[in-house]
Order: structure tokens, then sequence, then C-alpha cells
């Protein structure tokens, strides 16, 4: 569109963007999402903790947030991609102790890395089909218990991918070191400022100590793997954690739950609580965003990371909206070469990237982190002030995925 008929359409209102802003009755909109503290698996809050009952306490303060009763909710769909003994189980399990009636069925999805987003997908596709009013698009992940299973049958490595993208890319290590530290940067100023409370679902959990083996009881309401202090310098230390002359590191040989140029392994939960809007309305729900469009696309299992390069692009032709069209993008750094090759093709503005840091510094449980997007997304809109983000990240085995969401807060 040429440069003139933009701001023709801009002034009269029919712009993508524009169009974004319009309400309709059958919008899918988002009435809750709420996360659980994300904690460093195997030593953090949440390592004596099942996943079940990590998703239970993140189920209970989502419907109790909103005022909705749980009674209400006609289907649920959780990413998990890790789940010991078998998902459905636990998923249910999470639901039931959670005061949400038997009478709402529930179902666990695997999309690797995307399976919050992909589970908030399929509600908010059910909504607009007709099927459901109103459903719960969640993700839950306790690399605690299940990281034992990661990476069994992939045709590459993730850790090798990363490698992959570097050397095919040209990011240095240098740059990944650079783009770790900001990331860490960041969550440490927004931590220290209480960016992340309102997103945060406090949890009161069993920990066991590892040195006396005492059990005592603890609140777990913060990301234990945010760092303060760390520079590209302390970063430029370490050593290459996958080949030896490679430039993806996570502190010591993996997997490791510590600082790095990687994503941390971690356990944690979050989920979004979706409606109609004209049913929101009638039952006085609180309206805080809009689920606009998704998308998931393949590429090349050996350069995996670079899924949000394609799936970026892909929704926002989808949606007819342009970087510049979006105030910022939660991507998910799975490895800060991948999410920085990502940034760079698709051309975003670092500033508008993972405004309070992302997974390099906060961790990434596997199903959770598409779900827990949305929730940093909007209380980063909130506070700011922003109304239109995307959400996207790498998928393992050679996949991404990127959404659109408006905030109403």
């Amino acid at each position: 569109m040429s440069s003139i008929a933009q701001r023709i359409a801009n002034f009269t209102g029919s712009s993508p963007k524009a169009k974004l802003f319009a309400q309709s009755d059958d919008d899918v909109v988002i009435v809750s999402a709420v996360r659980s503290a994300i904690t460093k698996a195997k030593k953090g809050g949440f390592k004596d903790t099942r996943p079940e009952e990590i998703l239970s306490g993140v189920f209970r303060a989502a419907y109790t947030k909103a005022h909705l009763d749980p009674s209400l909710i006609e289907d649920i769909f959780v990413g998990n991609v890790l789940p010991p003994g078998g998902g459905a189980s636990a998923a249910r399990m999470a639901a039931l102790h959670a005061g949400i009636p038997h009478t709402v069925p529930i179902s666990t999805v695997n999309r690797q890395c995307s399976s919050g987003l992909n589970a908030v997908n399929i509600i908010a596709t059910q909504i607009i089909s007709g099927q459901i009013d109103i459903g719960i698009g969640a993700g839950v992940e306790s690399m605690t218990f299940g990281y034992g299973a990661r990476g069994r049958g992939l045709p590459h490595p993730d850790g090798i991918t990363s490698e992959n993208v570097a050397k095919e890319y040209k990011i240095t290590r240098a740059a990944q070191d650079a783009f770790a530290a900001a990331s860490y940067q960041k969550a440490a100023a927004a931590q220290k400022a209480g960016k992340f409370v309102d997103e945060i679902v406090p949890l009161t959990v069993t920990w066991v100590d590892p040195k006396t083996e005492k059990e005592s009881t603890i609140v777990v309401d913060h990301d234990d793997g945010v760092r303060d202090g760390v520079t590209a310098e302390s970063l430029g230390k370490l050593k290459p954690a996958f080949s030896k002359d490679g430039s993806t590191h996570a502190g010591k040989s993996p997997p490791s739950p510590v600082a790095g140029n990687a994503s941390q392994i971690s356990d944690g939960a979050a989920a979004v609580i979706l409606a109609r809007r004209s049913v929101a309305k009638r039952l006085g729900l609180p309206i805080v965003g809009k689920f606009v469009s998704a998308v998931a696309v393949g590429v090349p299992p050996r350069i995996m990371g670079v899924g949000p390069a394609f799936a970026i692009p892909r929704v926002l032709e989808r949606t007819g909206l342009s970087v510049d069209d979006v105030d910022f993008f939660e991507i998910n750094e799975a490895f800060a070469s991948q999410a920085l090759y990502s940034v760079q093709t698709v051309g975003i503005p670092l500033e508008k990237v993972n405004v309070h840091g992302g997974a390099i510094a906060m961790g990434h449980p596997l199903g959770c982190t598409g779900a827990r997007q949305i929730a940093t997304g909007l209380n980063i809109a909130k506070q700011t002030g922003a109304k239109v983000f995307v959400t996207s990240m790498c998928i393992g085995s050679g996949m991404g995925m990127a959404a659109v969401f408006v905030s109403e807060q």
C-alpha cells in the first residue's frame, strides 16, 4: 500500500490495524491470563512440586480473578511436552483439585515449545466455530520431573540446531552474549520494580532442603532464575555447551538451569480463559484482551530455531499488519542465536522485543511458555498502554508459531 493510501486508510479507519480495534459480539476475548512463577528445574521453588499441583493453583487463580463460575467452563486444553505417566491424567487431576466440576472436559496437547499457545488457539477455534462459549487454554511443565525424555528421537538435538543457525547465518558469539545479557538485565530490572507481580500467582508448596532433607512450607511468588549483574563480558567467559568450537552455552554442561545464552530448564504453569464477547459481556466478566489470529509453520529440523522468522511474517500477512503496527513482541528465547536471527530477519527493532526479558533470563518450561507469554504480554500492555502485541516461538523438530493479540485494558 502506498504511503498516501496508507494515510487515507488510517484516517478513515479502514486500515488493518484500525480493524483490530473494532468489536463484535462474536470476538474471542480474554477474561483472565495468569501464570505461576517460573523456577529453576531441580533446584528452584517447585523442585518438589508435581506439575498437576502447579497447574491446579493456576487454574483456580484464573477463574477466581475473572469472577467466573467454574461450572460455566466448557472445555480445557493444556499444553504439556514432558508428561510423566500421561499428561491427560495429570491435567484432569489438576482441574478437579482446582474446584472445576467433573462435568468440564479436559485434554492435553503437545506441539513442543508452542504447546501452551496451541492450547489457547484450539480453545479460540472452538469458540469461533460455535462449539463452546468459554474455555481455558493453558500450559504446564515440570522439567524437574520430566526432563529425562527430552530430545529422544529428534533428528537434530536442539542445542546442535542452535549451533547450526549461528554458523549458517553468521550470528556471532559476541552478538548472542549481548542479546542474552540484555534479557537478564531487562528481567532483573522488571523484577526489582515489581512489574511481574500482577501476572504471577503466588503458590504455597512444600520444599525439601537438599542439604538437611528437612521439609518446609514456602510461598513461590517470583521467577528464581532471574539473575542481576549478568553482562556480555561475564557470559563471554562460559564454555560452549554443545560443541567444542560452538557459541551456545548454558553455564555448565547441559541440562543446566543457570545463566547462559540459552534458555533455562524450568518448572511452571500458565492459564488463559477465553470467551465469546457477547457471553463475557452478559456475565459481566472483565475483558482484558482479544485473540486475533495464530499460525504454525514448518521449517528445516536442522535449523529449527528459525521458526519465528517464518511464523511472524505469516501471521502478520494473515492479519494485514506490518511490523510497525505491532507495539511489542514476545519471542521465546530458546537460544540467543535463533531469537536474534529471527528478530533481525523480520526487521523488528530490539526495543520492541521481550520488554521484560525472556526465557534466557526467566526460564522456558516447555508446555507453559506459549500461555505464559500471553499473560506477560497483557501485563506489559496494561503497564505501558500498548495495544497490539505478537507472541512467537520456535518449536523442536522444526516448526514455528505466532499469534496476534489486542489489549483492551
